[in-house]
């Protein structure tokens, strides 16, 4: 708040000294002026944002996916080392062998078989350097109910218009068929993509409030996770950038704002977004003399490939 009215009080003063010094401007002249001087307040790095303009983080906020500035976002050269993709593939082929759909479970989940052939394909990816029993673990199960990354895939899948489930099957898009038959898998990429940082509610695997929207800052704690791989250091600089949003976390006997923060950013960013698809793994939570073990970030090649920043 003391930023903001130094802010006001400074642009008030600006408008004082050119009206001071130009009469005789008129009303349109001078909302002109105005105009330019916002603008240029605007585009003026700020040290609470790590040197970005109010513009470009509002850019970043709020622009649809289409439409980010200073970021590409293209397909990687290979999606095997994608659990998310390569679950996509296991969906899609099932549906072309059988002439565009199969069927699903009595509770309208992926059958058996391919939750099976999902969870064998673990071993393949970056994830599996961290031994978890299946009970446990996101990346396989004995049904889609059990398998978190399968039933993201799954609900990203629908929320991208690729599969629908009608009449108790599966059904593959005739569209989404040829795509697939002419492009192969990297068709589904950017599609899926926008439907995890768009569509797909970032609370719905877990028991945090919904309205604690985290999803809103996807591209800046990406950029801050990419330079310096640590998720202290990017919980530190979102509270600098967007202390309010400390304010939506509940009063907790054990754990401050910042805290719930962090393990927020570390649940729904890191683990069940960046994780899920490939872009990092991130070591389990453990302890040493009854304190937390800051977790280490590892970036994958595919982050690196697919998001590339131009500041």
């Amino acid at each position: 708040m003391d930023n903001v009215s130094k802010q006001q009080s400074d642009m008030l003063d600006d408008i004082r000294q050119v009206m001071g010094m130009n009469p005789h401007l008129s009303l349109d002249e001078l909302n002109l002026v105005i105009q330019r001087r916002t603008a240029d307040r605007n585009n003026q790095p700020n040290s609470d944002f790590c040197g970005l303009s109010p513009t470009q983080m509002t850019n970043w906020l709020y622009a649809p996916f289409g439409e980010l500035s200073e970021i590409t976002i293209s397909p990687p050269n290979g999606l095997s080392t994608s659990p998310v993709m390569r679950y996509l593939a296991l969906i899609l082929d099932e549906t072309m062998s059988q002439d565009g759909s199969f069927k699903a479970t009595a509770k309208g989940n992926l059958p058996a078989k391919l939750v099976k052939q999902a969870t064998a394909l673990l071993p393949e990816f970056a994830i599996a350097k961290f031994d978890k029993p299946i009970n446990i673990n996101e990346f396989g199960g004995s049904s889609e109910e059990k398998f978190n990354a399968l039933h993201y895939t799954r609900v990203l899948a629908e929320i991208a218009g690729i599969i629908y489930l009608k009449s108790g099957r599966f059904h593959v898009k005739k569209a989404a068929q040829k795509q697939y038959q002419i492009h192969g898998l990297n068709a589904f990429f950017l599609p899926m993509l926008e439907a995890a940082v768009t569509g797909y509610n970032w609370g719905y695997l877990d028991a945090w409030d919904d309205h604690i929207n985290v999803r809103t800052f996807w591209v800046f704690m990406l950029w801050r996770l990419q330079s310096h791989a640590s998720i202290e250091k990017l919980t530190e600089e979102m509270c600098v950038a967007f202390p309010d949003f400390l304010n939506q976390f509940p009063s907790e006997k054990y754990f401050s704002s910042q805290e719930q923060l962090a393990m927020l950013i570390e649940t729904r960013f890191v683990e069940r977004f960046l994780q899920f698809w490939g872009f990092v793994t991130v070591s389990p939570r453990s302890m040493l003399d009854n304190e937390k073990v800051p977790r280490t970030v590892d970036l994958q090649q595919l982050l690196n490939q697919t998001f590339k920043f131009s500041m």
